[in-house]
């Protein structure tokens, strides 16, 4: 590698050195320790200084000096971690340097012209591979460590470097720590004692900051069942962050099987940088914090003041700026917020030259005023051009108009600040939908009626107008303090819907896609699929109390819904307990808003929630156990195991409290979910507990605690709910109100948040980050747990053995999935699926743990044999094959008798696995949701598996001339190497022999009238095959099985390999007679010995491929 030119002054250096080769300008010298004569106290003493020391020219055993007679200053110009590629670099100098420098005179001349040559071979290097990172030359020099210590395949990205202590038992071992795109690795070598660690990001259980008396502050990553601590960082909070993103991102893309197609920075594996995932974070924080659909990435931040008509000053905080949003948030997160859609931007305006402000006019007689604005000109720039409006001085009348209007309502609201009407934002009118909110049509609000519930109804309504008339309405309306106390209160009826849209930002996914919803229910319409089945049994049980859905309006309405949502979004389809979210949005919304309500929820307020394994409510529910201890400590103290809670709110997060309260008070929860996302479904759950705690910690048993958490839930009601008793959810427990006070849901709320509304949704998502590995390691280890179970019936390893071939067996399968974002088998893993399906191998993947295991090393990584292989085990011929099939295969190689082992190499050479065309490439492999799913096709396949019987010997077809060649070459192949070589060649050479002979003489007895020279041409044809196969037994496989694929692609079939086979009893019988081949395929394999060898050789032989 070269290196950017540094001045080394050698007279006063210590002498760790040696000199290969000089000339006249350049030294190669190799570092003492390394190489011939390495090792002793001086290795020792170099290895401590070349991992403690930061500079690759110290640390690379090879490097290249220029320098000039008449100069004692020497400059380090190249190093290299082997001879060959110092020499190469040395054999350039020589054919492209040395024959220049001749030419000039003076030695100043000489040594720029070096320089300036080698920095331009960086600079070459450096165009497509590092000009990402932030300093490509540290860069650089940390990638040569990298690559040098571990030997990780060479598309291994590293991301980011850092010095640090690893603390190994009690002691810590000073060293570098190298985060990349899939492993976290450490390097130390101190004194001779060398410490190496290699983790990849989708094998850790635990990554955590943590803190104790030796260590005041650390990282804690546990994998393996192993605790690894790393401190003395100097920025460990950047260290922990990358260290958060790399394992969210190894998770999201090999179990999750996210593409990243609209994020460039992450979208292919081999480029990512510190850069991309801190940008990546960045946009995530703040899609995430003004609900903004997945497609927005922040590009700009411009911190300024903005004027704030309620408050009456100016509020300091930053601008925004996405794709086509500008937003705005106050320093202090709580003061207020402001989501602008550059489709409502009307005109963008600068008061005067002088001040650094600018306004920007919005649809409904707007504007906001920003204020000290560094680079206010570009930003107006940019937002012009993202509108669409032009900022040219020549304006068409229009415009000029607009820019008074503007200009004339900023003036008259300088001069009037008490008239804060002027801002009032005009309600924006939404496209008419076919359907109306069901609450509408099956409970129309009566003017008339003025009780009391009916004038309280009528007070929120009076608060909310008062609300806009302050502060906007629409999409621009400002989020304050004051709109959540509103929340709090509670939402009026008729304002429900259009709160929810504008809350979850689900008015901006349906403004930005016109038509879409339509268009997806005629799509979708008649269609069937697993998904379709499911809706339809669920639809009947969706609020069955609720007059809306005892109709076919209600019905159909949540029918088309729930269909379109699952033909938008196959990768979750349809889950349990979205039919019922569903249904209460259908009551406040319209059929379309529903719809881009259940989007919001499903896609970005509730992440992974709504799939086969609800991995995020589960994270959740983890979340709210670290919650209880914080914030319950008698709880606790009481209940030491919490998981009990985490089951009884399972149901709480994932129909937001809709499925255990009356529905008049569950619309409240809905309410305060749509502002402040799961936080407020966690600050509830808090609430509830706290309310019911001494009769919690009483309690004797799980059944009498969710008896008592039952009957609270049943004495919930809303007083000020305008709903008659005919829509109101009756009561399961009404006959025990009595015995129980009742609690209305608007003062459970209140006490939430005075209590635990200080919980902060930073706090959230960092508990959820720190959560998330966990939960999917546990439900990885339980899948792996089931899949034991089931293949220890059918195989004789054990279970620790088992154990270590599944992870084997799953490394292979992710080893396939680093390094590219297209695998195979990625797009083929599938969690819904069963669980011995869940992680399945291509031929590829196969072909190589294969080659790791098998105990004759017959088959090499790219040859035909190993394809047979592949054939033979696939039995439902997917093209995959899953850790049954494989167990069971290796499970004969290993354990089965040697009749099993023979029949297993015999049927290697028999069709399917002989004569299918050798692609290895999956021929079938459904699309999940969306083609019918035929059921009665899985249970025939359930039922011929149960009545599958043993197969038997004289089930096996007879094996022909060309497979007989190739199965006597299989072999050869295997006895290849053996100690006991000659002896079992031998053998092979004396059954083939007598096989040949029985066939001869069993034709003429069966054809008497033949002449002699015919009936002797197979035995002679033969007999030259066996001598050719025995020339080429040492030869690898893909020399010695071309006959194959000729034989399956003949138009005709040869007569005389029609005539000419042996039966398995017979090919049994001789080789049975052969005890050197007998004893060899009964000599017994040291499985342990094979698993570790492969656990260490498994990445090599990617690295190495």
């Amino acid at each position: 590698m070269w290196l950017k030119p540094e001045e080394i002054l050698l007279k006063n250096a210590l002498k760790l050195w040696v000199t290969e080769k000089d000339n006249e300008y350049f030294i190669l010298q190799r570092r003492r320790g390394y190489g011939e004569g390495g090792g002793g106290l001086t290795g020792l003493l170099v290895g401590t200084l070349d991992t403690v020391l930061d500079s690759t020219s110290r640390v690379a055993p090879y490097r290249i000096l220029h320098h000039t007679p008449d100069s004692q200053v020497y400059w380090s110009i190249a190093c290299g971690v082997t001879k060959e590629e110092i020499f190469q670099h040395w054999d350039w100098l020589q054919q492209n340097i040395m024959r220049t420098l001749s030419v000039f005179d003076s030695s100043e001349d000489i040594t720029s012209f070096v320089q300036g040559k080698i920095r331009g071979l960086i600079a070459e290097e450096g165009k497509t591979s590092l000009v990402l990172e932030d300093d490509p030359e540290k860069f650089r020099e940390a990638l040569l460590r990298f690559e040098k210590w571990f030997e990780l395949p060479p598309e291994e990205k590293l991301v980011t470097y850092y010095s640090c202590s690893y603390w190994k038992g009690k002691v810590p071992c000073q060293g570098w720590l190298y985060l990349s795109t899939n492993f976290l690795c450490f390097y130390s070598y101190l004194l001779g004692a060398e410490v190496k660690l290699i983790i990849s990001w989708d094998e850790i259980w635990r990554l955590e900051k943590t803190s104790n008396v030796i260590l005041t502050e650390s990282i804690h990553v546990l994998a393996h069942g192993e605790d690894h601590y790393f401190s003395m960082l100097l920025h460990l909070n950047e260290t922990f962050v990358i260290m958060e993103q790399l394992a969210d991102y190894s998770v999201k893309r090999l179990f999750d099987k996210e593409s990243f197609q609209r994020e460039p920075a992450l979208s292919d594996p081999l480029q990512i940088t510190k850069r991309g995932l801190e940008a990546h974070a960045k946009s995530e924080q703040f899609r995430m914090y003004f609900r903004l659909p997945k497609e927005e990435n922040l590009l700009e931040v411009h911190e300024s003041f903005l004027w704030v008509p309620f408050s009456h000053f100016n509020t300091l905080g930053k601008i925004c700026l996405s794709e086509n949003y500008l937003c705005f948030a106050s320093q202090d997160g709580s003061q207020c917020h402001v989501i602008i859609p550059m489709r409502e931007v009307v005109s963008v305006e600068k008061p005067s030259a002088s001040s650094r402000a600018l306004t920007v006019c919005v649809r409904g007689k707007r504007a906001l005023r920003f204020s000290e604005v560094r680079d206010y000109q570009r930003l107006a720039n940019t937002i012009r051009s993202r509108c669409g409006i032009s900022a040219s001085p020549q304006h068409s009348a229009s415009s000029e108009a607009i820019r008074g209007q503007c200009q004339s309502l900023i003036n008259h609201f300088e001069d009037n600040p008490e008239d804060v009407t002027l801002m009032v934002g005009q309600k924006d009118s939404s496209k008419a939908v076919s359907t109306e909110a069901l609450m509408t049509v099956f409970h129309p609000q009566d003017v008339e009626n003025l009780d009391p519930k009916m004038l309280k109804e009528k007070m929120k309504e009076q608060s909310w107008n008062i609300h806009f008339s302050e502060y906007g309405r629409g999409t621009s309306m400002f989020f304050t303090r004051k709109t959540q106390d509103l929340i709090v209160r509670g939402v009026p009826e008729s304002l429900r819907g259009e709160l929810w849209m504008l809350f979850s930002g689900a008015v901006n996914d349906m403004a930005t896609h016109p038509g879409y919803y339509t268009e997806l229910v005629e799509q979708s319409l008649g269609t069937s699929t697993l998904a379709t089945d499911e809706i339809e049994r669920d639809l009947h049980r969706s609020l069955p109390e609720h007059p809306a859905f005892q109709s076919d309006t209600g019905i159909s309405a949540l029918r088309r819904v729930l269909t379109a949502y699952a033909y938008r979004n196959p990768k979750i389809g349809y889950c349990q307990a979205m039919n019922i979210l569903t249904s209460v949005l259908l009551l406040y919304a319209k059929e379309e808003e529903a719809f881009w309500l259940l989007v919001a929820v499903c896609e970005r307020m509730l992440p992974d929630y709504f799939n086969r394994r609800i991995i995020g409510a589960l994270v959740d529910q983890a979340v709210f156990e670290d919650l209880i201890r914080e914030n319950l400590p008698q709880l606790v103290e009481h209940m030491t195991d919490l998981s009990f809670f985490s089951s009884v709110s399972l149901s709480w997060f994932l129909t937001l409290f809709i499925s255990v309260l009356p529905i008049e008070s569950a619309v409240n929860v809905v309410d305060c979910f749509f502002y402040d996302g799961i936080k407020a479904i966690l600050q509830l759950g808090l609430a509830v507990l706290d309310y019911n705690m001494e009769a919690l910690i009483s309690c004797h048993d799980d059944a009498e605690a969710v008896t008592i958490l039952n009957r609270f839930f049943d004495s919930v009601t809303n007083k000020d709910s305008p709903l008659p008793p005919t829509v109101q959810q009756a009561s399961a427990g009404n006959n025990d109100k009595a015995s129980h006070i009742s609690v209305d849901i608007s003062e459970l709320i209140r006490e939430a948040y005075e209590k635990y509304g200080n919980i902060r949704s930073e706090e959230v998502e960092s508990l959820r980050r720190r959560n998330k590995l966990y939960v999917i390691q546990t439900l990885e280890d339980t899948t792996k747990q089931n899949v034991i179970r089931v293949v220890s019936q059918e195989v004789r390893f054990s279970a620790s053995h088992l154990d270590e071939l599944y992870d084997l067996f799953k490394r292979q399968h992710f080893l396939s999935c680093y390094w590219m974002m297209k695998s195979p088998a990625l797009l083929h893993h599938d969690p819904s699926l069963a669980y011995l399906e869940q992680y399945q191998l291509g031929f590829q993947q196969f072909s190589m743990l294969f080659f790791l295991l098998e105990p004759w090393s017959f088959c090499t990584i790219k040859s035909t044999l190993s394809l047979w292989v592949f054939r033979l085990i696939d039995e439902n011929q997917d093209g995959l094959v899953n850790f049954k099939e494989f167990c069971c295969s290796l499970d004969t190689l290993y354990s089965g008798s040697f009749t099993n082992k023979l029949k297993f190499l015999f049927k290697l050479h028999l069709p399917p696995a002989f004569d299918l065309p050798e692609d290895g490439v999956i021929r079938k492999s459904p699309e999940r949701g969306r083609g019918k799913v035929d059921l009665q096709a899985y249970l025939k396949q359930w039922q011929n598996e149960i009545l599958k019987k043993e197969e038997t010997i004289k089930d096996l077809p007879r094996i022909n001339q060309t497979q007989f060649i190739q199965f006597s070459k299989t072999l050869y192949n295997i006895f290849h190497g053996d100690p006991e070589e000659e002896l079992l060649y031998r053998a092979v050479a004396h059954v083939t022999s007598l096989l040949l002979r029985m066939e001869e003489v069993g034709r003429k007895l069966q054809e008497p009238s033949s002449p002699p020279s015919e009936s002797k041409k197979p035995a002679d044809t033969t007999s030259a095959a066996e001598e050719s196969s025995t020339e080429e037994a040492s030869t690898t496989p893909e020399s010695s099985d071309t006959s194959s694929p000729r034989s399956s692609q003949d138009p005709g079939p040869d007569l005389s390999e029609m005539e000419w086979s042996f039966s398995f009893e017979q090919v049994l019988a001789s080789l049975l007679n052969e005890p050197a081949i007998v004893n060899f395929f009964e000599r017994p394999v040291n499985i342990q010995a094979k698993l570790g060898q492969a656990k260490v050789a498994q990445l090599k032989l990617k690295a190495n491929k």
